[in-house]
């Protein structure tokens, strides 16, 4: 898994934690187990009522136990989508 991280260096990608949360921001490193640091990073928060609101984090250590899945963002699509009017409902949390 780590090798098919490196690709991710440097570019702005999604994490959804086991606790579905949904992250978002810039990988700067990774280590063996999936501990991952993000740069410029904010979270993006869904709602069924409101749009999705982006809580900024910044530079944040994601724990490679809390990690469910990483997903490279396309940045070009990503800065298009208009967040306000995008309703969901959160994710549930990865039960074991």
């Amino acid at each position: 898994m780590s090798t098919a991280l490196e690709s991710y260096i440097n570019r702005t990608v999604a994490i959804i934690t086991s606790d579905g949360r949904m992250i978002v921001g810039t990988l700067k490193g990774f280590d063996q187990t999936i501990n991952l640091i993000l740069d410029e990073s904010h979270e993006r928060v869904f709602s069924s009522t409101q749009g999705v609101e982006q809580v900024v984090l910044g530079l944040y250590i994601v724990r490679g136990d809390n990690v469910a899945v990483i997903g490279e963002i396309d940045e070009e699509t990503d800065s298009a989508l208009d967040l306000g009017n995008i309703r969901a409902e959160p994710l549930n949390s990865v039960v074991h």
